[in-house]
């Protein structure tokens, strides 16, 4: 009884110092960052509670609405410990000046302000930000997506025809350029958010961008680095008799192709964030520029590929692998020297600090208390900094919630924690509720892993598909590696017709004022891309036969008269539809519920679950290989460089039931999901004794 009465009296000159707990004062609500009248310090100990409770009339506790009808505001250690298990944990905090760490007394300015490029905040946000300094951004991410597609599709004709390599290894050295792209977007959203800012992790990335593509013109500039095209003919390609390129060579190739992917990996997950931050998010119309913004900025992308499929295709055509190449390296410092010129206009947000460190921070803490009990007379209260400031730079405050209680421990502040304030044993509920959200969004991204695997399947097996067929229109000749332009065109209508035609419409149907929710327009672009694949693998069983039909069974590259290559564009633009919803509605649903102080690692998700995808597809490619083709008994793969002999319709059905299971685990994870910006708070005055 006496350590109780020593904790209740601390506790009382606590209270008494809080500006929280005063009439006169508005603090700030944790749940709402909205003003708030009421102090949250309450005690969940029965012992402490009888005997402090007359000290504490008046003050007022606050509570999640999801617990004030099941949790009493001072829990009884006499009731029934069976009814104890089945009641949520209710909101008791302690607040606490005394963090004896590097956090010290908190950060006083809330998470969400803007501050200038030297980290000083923006007085006249009417200067700043907005749609004028988001243009400037959106050129960084169009020259970025032009580079990556223009690479994606010519780089696989570039291995097959001048560095004399296989069609398959060709595509799998792509795809894994592709993964390496995206995958590593992780790494920067990491860099961004703990210690660079979006804004220099963009401008370091987009230059070492920059130096690799450079790498690459030289490589298709100079004949010494390439091996020798003398005596190299179509027949020759197909015999596999052209002088193969030495190692050295191609260990060249793949460097300056990995930096350029690896130099991308600061500029995905920050790009559409910082373009984001442009926005005041206390603007009545936030709401509306943000979908605006996210749908604005895959247009970006989506010009970026059609030039990439058009322009940079013309070029090579005309002038050359060099000048081709030489184009993306010219338009990204063009974009860099554009970004860089907006600086003055730009918003930024401070870096809170090493995420994976507050991460492991909580892991470590709710492990060491692994084996206190909510229940136990030893548990004081969830432990969070007073009033409006967070123990995260960069952050505001974060509302508790049920989810993943075992994380509760390390905010869990118990008796014989006594002065020991470090992070590593007794952690906010802001800083526990960061990794909830990071674990509540992983399944939404993962889902999106199938569209990436078509996507690039579609990069590869369709340009195989589309050397069998008649690619003219008319007297026009499209080239092939122009095919894979289709699904950005229809991207680019349906984004231009998004706000007159699908938001007016979907709007009848699902009462939601954008149209759909983020979810919904997600699982919209999954089930578009079901449809689309599922084609495809009608269309090939078609085309498969009439080539066999038509004696072209043995010549791939050989175009067929009678079979124009249109057909393809079925599937490009359904896989168009697919990503625009899928995406983009991803894309936003990352940014929104992501916490303040991890932005670019919320959207990092995106760019990782891509760059997977693009992994499993070179893994399922291998594995397709291995189980269906046998040299010993002349068995054909599924995926033979010769398509006449080959079943690409049997993998794209194989494709189509994975994506069906992927569809079915995406219902079930979005219905589950609850979106933060939902959350709302109630105070209940703590009754008196």
């Amino acid at each position: 009884m006496s350590l109780s009465l020593l904790f209740a009296f601390r506790k009382y000159i606590l209270l008494q110092r809080m500006p929280c707990c005063s009439d006169d004062d508005e603090g700030i609500d944790i749940f709402t960052h909205q003003p708030s009248r009421s102090a949250f310090t309450s005690l969940n100990d029965s012992a402490m509670g009888e005997d402090i409770s007359c000290l504490i009339l008046g003050i007022r506790e606050m509570k999640s609405p999801e617990v004030l009808s099941e949790t009493p505001a001072v829990v009884s250690m006499d009731e029934n410990p069976e009814s104890l298990k089945s009641k949520k944990l209710g909101m008791y905090f302690v607040e606490s000046d005394n963090r004896r760490s590097p956090f010290a007394g908190g950060y006083t300015t809330l998470g969400t302000t803007p501050v200038n490029i030297h980290g000083k905040p923006i007085t006249d946000l009417s200067k700043t930000g907005g749609w004028l300094a988001a243009f400037f951004i959106f050129g960084n991410e169009m020259a970025e997506r032009m580079a990556y597609f223009g690479l994606s599709v010519n780089m696989v004709a570039f291995m097959f025809y001048v560095m004399h390599r296989p069609f398959t290894s060709s595509a799998n050295a792509v795809n894994n350029f592709l993964g390496i792209s995206q995958a590593s977007s992780v790494l920067g959203g990491f860099l961004a958010d703990a210690y660079l800012g979006r804004y220099w992790t963009i401008a370091i990335f987009t230059t070492i961008y920059l130096v690799g593509l450079t790498g690459i013109t030289l490589c298709a500039t100079l004949n010494v680095l390439v091996p020798n095209q003398d005596e190299c003919n179509q027949l020759s390609l197909l015999l596999g008799n052209c002088e193969p390129a030495k190692p050295w060579q191609m260990f060249y190739l793949y460097t300056v192709l990995y930096v350029t992917g690896f130099g991308a990996a600061g500029i995905r997950p920050c790009v559409s964030s910082f373009g984001a931050d442009q926005f005041d998010e206390r603007s009545r119309d936030y709401n509306t520029n943000l979908d605006r913004f996210f749908n604005l900025f895959y247009l970006s992308v989506t010009m970026g590929a059609i030039v990439a499929f058009t322009a940079v295709v013309y070029i090579q055509m005309e002038l050359g692998w060099g000048f081709a190449f030489g184009a993306l390296a010219v338009a990204m410092a063009i974009s860099n020297i554009v970004f860089f010129v907006g600086t003055p206009l730009y918003r930024h947000r401070m870096p809170g600090g090493s995420p994976l460190t507050r991460v492991a921070q909580v892991l470590v803490a709710a492990f060491r208390k692994r084996n206190a009990s909510f229940d136990s007379s030893e548990y004081v209260g969830l432990y969070e900094l007073q009033g409006k400031r967070s123990a995260v730079k960069g952050s505001g405050k974060i509302a508790h919630t049920d989810d993943f209680r075992c994380l509760d421990k390390a905010a869990l502040r118990l008796k014989e924690d006594g002065t020991n304030m470090s992070p590593w044993y007794l952690c906010t509920v802001t800083q526990v509720e960061e990794v909830k959200i990071l674990l509540k969004l992983i399944p939404i991204p993962t889902c999106s892993i199938m569209l990436s695997v078509i996507l690039t399947e579609y990069l590869t097996l369709s340009v195989q598909q589309a050397y069998t067929l008649n690619t003219h229109m008319g007297r026009l000749k499209l080239p092939v590696t122009c095919m894979p332009v289709f699904p950005g065109l229809s991207i680019f209508l349906l984004l231009s017709l998004y706000y007159v035609i699908f938001v007016p419409l979907s709007r009848r149907i699902t009462g939601h004022p954008r149209g759909a929710s983020q979810l919904q327009r997600v699982g919209l672009g999954l089930a578009i891309s079901i449809v689309s694949v599922g084609w495809a693998g009608v269309f090939e069983r078609y085309r498969r036969n009439y080539a066999i039909r038509e004696g072209y069974e043995g010549s791939f590259l050989s175009p067929m008269p009678g079979l124009s290559a249109y057909w393809l564009l079925i599937q490009y633009c359904l896989i168009g539809l697919a990503e625009v919803f899928s995406v983009v509605g991803l894309l936003e649903f990352l940014y929104e519920e992501a916490p303040d102080a991890m932005k670019s690692i919320g959207s990092a998700y995106a760019a990782v679950a891509g760059g997977l995808g693009c992994f499993i597809a070179t893994i399922l490619n291998s594995i397709i290989n291995s189980l269906t083709g046998n040299e010993e008994k002349r068995q054909t793969s599924w995926l033979s460089q010769n398509i006449n002999t080959g079943r690409f319709d049997y993998f794209y059905w194989l494709l189509t039931a994975l994506s069906i299971i992927n569809f079915c685990v995406f219902l079930y994870a979005a219905r589950r999901y609850k979106y933060r910006v939902t959350d709302t708070v109630e105070t209940k005055d703590l009754p008196q004794r």
